[in-house]
């Protein structure tokens, strides 16, 4: 049940997106289940159900609606991005499962640098101290996922007070540098990968 891992660099959310979905509506029973790991130029998205007021000022950065779970999230530079393409079914994974198992990955590659991360039953994601530095959003079509997660590793947070992230006004929002871990995408993308096969059996 291997996974295969691609690194795809910087890539337009769009382009990326329409990539995933048509992966998941091409792929059969014998497709191999896929990580990729990339980089998105700045872009807001909006979660099936989202509220649009969470958007408080979008100024120059463009909002996506989008066909995941969740509420409004910042995508940019500086932020490394996890896209899950997996059969759940074959991997013996439910939803919460597979939440778990993302939430675990990030939780494992902080704590590799001495950040004590925690999750949130009733808020999905990943936090040091109440401060958001992860962030998860999900879609299941044909039993297979696609998005996944997106990790803050040193980056401009400004654009995430134009919103209330995940639908929480006032929420505060860190990254890997500032709590001083590594800033290079390369080698946080190097760990999360080693945590995730590891989490999802790959």
């Amino acid at each position: 049940m291997s996974i295969l891992v691609r690194q795809l660099g910087r890539v337009g959310y769009q382009e990326t997106l329409a990539a995933m979905q048509r992966f998941t509506s091409e792929r059969g029973a014998a497709t191999m289940d896929e990580i990729w790991l990339l980089e998105h130029d700045p872009v807001f998205t909006l979660g099936l159900n989202a509220d649009p007021r969470h958007v408080i000022s979008a100024g120059n950065i463009p909002v996506a609606k989008v066909d995941r779970g969740g509420q409004v999230t910042y995508h940019g530079p500086g932020q490394l991005v996890a896209y899950t393409l997996l059969d759940l079914p074959r991997r013996q994974l439910g939803v919460r499962a597979l939440v778990t198992a993302l939430e675990a990955a990030i939780i494992a590659t902080l704590a590799g640098y001495g950040i004590s991360a925690a999750s949130k039953p009733k808020a999905p994601g990943v936090y040091v101290e109440g401060a958001k530095i992860g962030s998860l959003g999900l879609r299941v079509r044909r039993n297979c996922s696609y998005h996944g997660l997106a990790l803050n590793v040193d980056m401009d947070l400004e654009p995430f007070s134009r919103i209330n992230p995940c639908g929480y006004a006032g929420l505060a929002v860190t990254d890997i540098a500032r709590l001083g871990g590594p800033s290079s995408l390369e080698q946080v993308g190097r760990d999360l990968e080693t945590r995730l096969l590891a989490a999802l059996g790959g």
